[in-house]
């Protein structure tokens, strides 16, 4: 277990940061920085935003550094660590929320000093409303020991490059609140994002596409979250959400063929 000796040898209990990647998120900033406040350390890093994040961050108590170069999510969250001071940081995204079950859960890992890196589940909310019944099954690694993280690696779902990779994995019991899509417009635009860099990824990696590949890859992920994980009992904003995360699994294929000779690994929203 973690446990630093303070003045006079006590023992001084883990610290921890909380470190958010924005662009343009003047709108979620505000109920993502207000749900962290209590963290020993909050830091933002900016990737150049043109409305009032920058702004709103810092007065919701963030330490805001702005890197409007972009190369990609792994480059922006391996700068992140370069401002972190607590002995454990957790990565939180602009359009998530901690609700206080999951701040007390985190606060108890923390106060552990465990070794292991933790991974989150999420309560999915795509156009106003909570998909309830929608099973996210997905999990993402977001809580480390800083002195276990190295960096990241990866132009999108990026992953972090650790000095044990035999570190055990744990999952936070509580699920943290995911804003994933608020509208039909910004919707498009993460599609784009993500289906570029999808398809920049692939061609590195030496993969064909094309778009019978584009469309067995979209309508298997389609029935995966329509059927499988129960998305058609979330209403019209389920067959929304479904439907713009299968699209992108489409589009990553048929730009992997079609744009091959022009993709890049720094695409911004």
């Amino acid at each position: 277990a973690l446990m630093a000796q303070g003045a006079g040898g006590v023992a001084k209990a883990p610290t921890l940061t909380v470190a958010v990647l924005t662009k343009n998120e003047a709108t979620r900033i505000d109920a993502c920085l207000r749900s962290a406040a209590w963290a020993d350390q909050l830091i933002v890093i900016d990737s150049g935003s043109t409305d009032a994040t920058v702004e709103r961050a810092r007065a919701a108590g963030a330490e805001v550094f702005v890197y409007p170069d972009w190369q990609g999510f792994a480059v922006q969250r391996t700068r992140q660590l370069q401002h972190v001071r607590c002995d454990y940081v957790f990565f939180l995204d602009a359009d998530e929320v901690m609700s206080p079950a999951f701040r007390q859960e985190l606060e108890g890992v923390v106060r552990s000093g465990s070794p292991a890196v933790w991974q989150v589940r999420w309560r999915m909310v795509a156009f106003g409303q909570e998909l309830r019944f929608f099973r996210a099954l997905s999990k993402v690694e977001r809580l480390f020991r800083r002195d276990q993280i190295q960096g990241w690696t990866g132009v999108v779902h990026e992953e972090a490059v650790l000095r044990d990779a035999a570190v055990p994995r744990r999952l936070l019991g509580t699920p943290l609140l995911h804003h994933s899509r608020e509208t039909v417009r910004g919707s498009l635009e993460k599609m784009t994002q993500y289906a570029m860099l999808g398809a920049a990824k692939r061609a590195a990696a030496g993969q064909r596409g094309g778009v019978l590949r584009g469309l067995a890859s979209g309508s298997a992920m389609f029935f995966r979250l329509y059927v499988v994980r129960l998305g058609f009992l979330c209403g019209g904003a389920g067959f929304l959400y479904c439907l713009f995360v299968a699209l992108e699994a489409f589009f990553r294929y048929a730009a992997l063929h079609y744009d091959r000779e022009t993709l890049s690994e720094s695409v911004g929203r």
